[in-house]
């Protein structure tokens, strides 16, 4: 393992390797080499992409003891000694990444004693997972604080591989996992940790590291972050989001957030007031419903009502008429929608009824015996529809 190119030099990003061996597994054609500087699967992080000779490589993945570089084109002209190229951009983005992550697991853990108990580098985000049930605005600041001075301080990081038995002599910051090939990523005076991704050399190349957030994970708390180049993207897409805000309420960016703050209290205030002036012009609708009911039963159709202002209406009927029963149908697009409702002194029972239209509809409904909605396909017409319901009560 040692001897591996992405071991032996991680800023190397272009190599020349013999052929060992090719093969295809389950369709995909892939290249074992005698050595090799594309990072495969593992350790949480993503694998290398780039070319062997004119094959693009699409994935790496360690299968039992070799490194398969699965590529996208012909095998059959491949020469016996191949140049390998890196992907440089996507590599060196997931060394700041995973050195980030190393550093600010560090200053969790230094300052307030919270271990990390996963890590997930992401396409755009990076997430670790702490052992914590809360952590404040303040903490989060504070290790962000430190992380950076780690960073700004430009500290060598040193790679070692030990012993099951050396282990003692280093402080270790987890228990390592494995019994062989040890590979230590030391940041001396700061962080000692059992890991076999690829690191810059020092501290300094991550650039910078950005909590961006933290969410409720079972017991656990997720924090989101991203380091290097990833913070200067998310700075670009977040104030490309900002100034459109900001251009929309025609505010100051610096304003934004207050000004939309009271565009939202503002039309939560008009959703709440339009709410009420539909519920009394439901109202008056009900007494005319009321006025024009013929033997104790309101009858009407309707064109585009939703099932929930039908449900509103029909309740308002039945509050005028404890004697009467209230069949409300609407058309809306390919579908019939209805509620059937009873007064309080009416026996009759309204599962009663939609248990006989539904199978005429091929649809579902719920309720009880005093009121039931349901809907179904419109392979009626809702007056047909209303007559069926007619006929029941």
């Amino acid at each position: 393992m040692r001897e591996l190119f992405y071991y032996q030099d991680s800023m190397m990003q272009q190599f020349t390797a013999q052929v060992v061996r090719t093969g295809i597994e389950s369709t995909r054609p892939y290249i074992v080499l005698s050595n090799t500087a594309f990072y495969p699967t593992g350790g949480g992080q993503p694998h290398d992409i780039g070319m062997i000779n004119n094959l693009k490589v699409v994935d790496v993945e360690k299968v039992d003891e070799e490194i398969r570089h699965y590529v996208e084109g012909n095998l059959d002209n491949l020469d016996s000694v191949v140049t390998g190229r890196i992907d440089w951009e996507r590599r060196f983005d997931h060394m700041q990444q995973h050195c980030g992550q190393h550093i600010l697991t560090a200053a969790f853990v230094e300052l307030f004693d919270l271990p990390t108990v996963s890590f997930h580098l992401g396409t755009e985000l990076v997430t670790i997972d702490l052992s914590a049930s809360q952590i404040t605005e303040e903490q989060l600041a504070q290790v962000e604080k430190r992380a950076n001075e780690i960073v700004l301080e430009n500290r060598s990081i040193e790679t070692k591989w030990v012993s099951k038995d050396e282990l003692s002599n280093y402080p270790l910051r987890k228990d390592v996992s494995v019994d062989e090939d040890i590979r230590l990523v030391i940041i001396p005076d700061y962080d000692y940790n059992g890991c076999g991704g690829t690191h810059p050399s020092s501290t300094g190349q991550v650039g910078s590291i950005k909590i961006l957030g933290t969410e409720k994970m079972k017991k656990n708390i997720r924090i989101s972050f991203v380091c290097g180049n990833r913070v200067l993207s998310q700075l670009a897409m977040r104030k490309h989001v900002l100034s459109d805000i900001a251009r929309q309420l025609s505010v100051p960016e610096v304003s934004a957030a207050d000004t939309l703050r009271k565009v939202l209290i503002e039309g939560k205030a008009t959703e709440k007031a339009l709410e009420e002036a539909q519920n009394q012009l439901l109202e008056y609708e009900a007494k005319e419903l009321v006025a024009t009911s013929s033997n104790g039963i309101v009858a009407a159709t309707f064109k585009n009502r939703t099932v929930q202002t039908l449900q509103k209406l029909g309740r308002a009927v039945i509050s005028q008429m404890n004697d009467g029963i209230c069949l409300l149908v609407a058309e809306n697009e390919e579908k019939l929608q209805f509620i059937a409702a009873r007064g309080n002194h009416v026996e009759k029972s309204m599962k009663e009824v939609s248990g006989m239209i539904l199978p005429l509809i091929n649809g579902k409904g719920g309720g009880n015996d005093a009121f039931v909605q349901g809907g179904g396909e419109r392979n009626l017409s809702a007056e047909e529809l209303l007559g069926e319901m007619r006929k029941l009560v």
